[in-house]
């Protein structure tokens, strides 16, 4: 792929365009045992991302690794809730921030992230507020998703929390992580719930609104 992007200085000047050339070899395995794939209530899942990929960037090449792995595992309890819980890392080893492109990078936040947050909305950021982007990511989330006898028993109650954090280094870093909870709907509509999350942010930064709406088809993970 080839791609022209800019970021924005400690000062808030938009700086000059730069082109990445990049190739990269993209591979994917799941492992996937729960009971459903919208709705899960049993079961766990295993999923892994590797891309080995080479960059150009004004005739300077780099090398890295972007991975993740992300896990998850389902548990009826009862006859109407279902205990979820997921954990993701995520990690680029082998070039420095700089040399990477920032469509490259990694952040964190948003619905299928860490609710509360804008959508990529958590990870370093310049002395202007502007966000950079990270080379390690580690998210946390449990929910428990309780059924109600509304509407013959399709809606759902859904409280959850969400923890995550971007690191500048391809170690997780912990000492910026970001919390947010709150309490969602789920319709079942026969393929599939609707999903209804309002969440807020724990520990909130200047950039980051009080409080955030999401709406998708199928569970958070």
């Amino acid at each position: 792929m080839a791609t022209r992007e800019s970021e924005v200085d400690a000062n808030g000047v938009e700086q000059p365009r730069e082109t990445y050339f990049i190739a990269a070899l993209p591979l994917f395995a799941q492992f996937d045992n729960s009971d459903d794939l919208l709705n899960p209530t049993e079961g766990w899942r295993l999923s892994a991302n590797l891309s080995p990929e080479i960059s150009d960037n004004d005739g300077v090449q780099s090398f890295y690794l972007r991975s993740q792995a992300d896990a998850s595992y389902y548990q009826s309890i009862g006859e109407n809730t279902v205990l979820a819980g997921r954990v993701r890392l995520a990690s680029i080893p082998g070039a420095e921030i700089d040399s990477i492109a920032p469509s490259r990078r990694l952040y964190a936040g948003g619905g299928g992230s860490v609710r509360g947050y804008g959508y990529r909305e958590i990870g370093p950021r310049n002395d202007e507020g502007d966000l950079t982007g990270g080379r390690s990511v580690v998210e946390l989330s449990a929910e428990a998703r309780i059924g109600t006898n509304f509407f013959d028993g399709a809606v759902s109650v859904v409280p959850f929390v969400d923890a995550g954090s971007v690191g500048d280094d391809p170690t997780p870093d912990f000492r910026s992580i970001k919390f947010g909870a709150g309490v969602g709907l789920r319709y079942e509509t026969g393929f599939g719930p609707l999903r209804l999350d309002v969440a807020f942010p724990l520990n909130p930064g200047p950039n980051d609104n009080w409080v955030a709406v999401y709406v998708a088809l199928g569970q958070a993970f």
